[in-house]
């Protein structure tokens, strides 16, 4: 499944139409989970059929689309589902009990209640909403793909405006000569990571480098009464600072993930916790800054794209020092986990 953005742009009145539908995939979405707390054997398709009366009982929920309604709901069994697996598992700490969403950002549709332009640069909302024909600027070429191919087409609202997200059914394969190599990464605050090799990357820090304009959009938005339109203003300032420095991590985890995995066989890495970890509030700033786990995640990805083998080992007694040697007993460690 691959996911193509695209920037929107549109009239007030349909950026007002598309909060509206946010607003009520939010609704839908708690309801159901209030409609489970209160029915403990529901399950998924009772859920999807829950959405049905909550469309006859409230008109502005029978303005969604049917199928954003169930999306909703598909979310609501997400949350639900995956406490369950985590008490079957025996998961140390908290659960994950489902929680009722405050903040809800997108709206989901499947394969109705939108309609793709010939030329693929505009596209149009056509349930009971009023969103309309938005327009589409972005660097992927739709035309690759079939119609029928989009499953999935969110509405993401962000700092910098509402952006369209295609989900395409494809099987991304990219193959590549094997080289035989295999290296362990150890990643680090000081540096980003050290591989076997003794290879060191840089740490970026983002967030550090931008923290002194963080603060300053803070303190604007600080100095603003409460609820004047002067205050929203400095609130999307901020926002977009923060997006900035969002993106500039995914940008970096993404060309450094690929890269390694591109030239190496066998990747191995520590299977980190890092919930636990940032519970220091000595360093809970600087490793949130890192992405480590972001980072994990599109080698994972990268690694199923080009069929290469990605192992997570225990990070336990991997950062002793070695006093006979005096050497960094990780990247042994790691290597040798990486051979075997």
């Amino acid at each position: 499944m691959l996911v193509f953005e695209f920037k929107s742009y549109g009239k007030q009145n349909q950026y007002n139409a598309v909060d509206e539908a946010i607003r009520t995939a939010q609704f839908i979405r708690n309801s159901c989970l209030r409609y489970w707390m209160d029915h403990k054997k529901v399950g998924r398709y009772d859920l999807n059929k829950y959405c049905a009366v909550l469309a006859a009982t409230f008109p502005f929920a029978s303005e969604l689309n049917s199928m954003a309604r169930q999306s909703s709901a598909e979310r609501a069994w997400s949350a639900i589902s995956r406490f369950y697996d985590n008490c079957k598992k025996n998961v140390p700490g908290k659960k994950g009990y489902p929680q009722f969403q405050k903040d809800c950002r997108s709206v989901e549709y499947k394969t109705s209640g939108w309609k793709l332009a010939e030329d693929r640069k505009s596209i149009n909302f056509t349930d009971k909403k009023g969103i309309g024909r938005l327009k589409l600027k972005g660097t992927r070429d739709l035309h690759f793909y079939q119609i029928n191919q989009i499953k999935r087409v969110r509405l993401v609202k962000r700092a910098d405006g509402v952006y369209v997200q295609f989900c395409v059914d494809v099987n991304r394969r990219e193959n590549t000569e094997p080289n035989g190599t295999t290296i362990g990464l150890d990643v680090g605050l000081k540096e980003y990571y050290t591989d076997s090799n003794g290879t060191t990357v840089k740490n970026p820090r983002f967030l550090r480098k931008g923290d002194q304009v963080l603060k300053r959009a803070q303190r604007r938005v600080s100095r603003k009464v409460k609820g004047s339109n002067n205050r929203g203003k400095a609130r999307q300032i901020l926002g977009k600072r923060h997006l900035k420095i969002s993106r500039q991590r995914k940008d970096h985890a993404i060309k450094l993930a690929r890269c390694v995995i591109s030239s190496n066989d066998v990747v191995v890495y520590e299977d980190l916790r890092i919930k636990n970890m940032v519970k220091n509030h000595c360093l809970a700033k600087s490793i949130n800054d890192a992405s480590w786990y972001q980072f994990r995640v599109w080698l994972e990805y990268f690694g199923k794209v080009f069929e290469k083998i990605t192992v997570a080992v225990n990070p336990q007694y991997t950062s002793q020092e070695c006093s006979r040697l005096r050497c960094n007993r990780k990247e042994n460690a790691i290597y040798k986990n990486a051979r075997l």
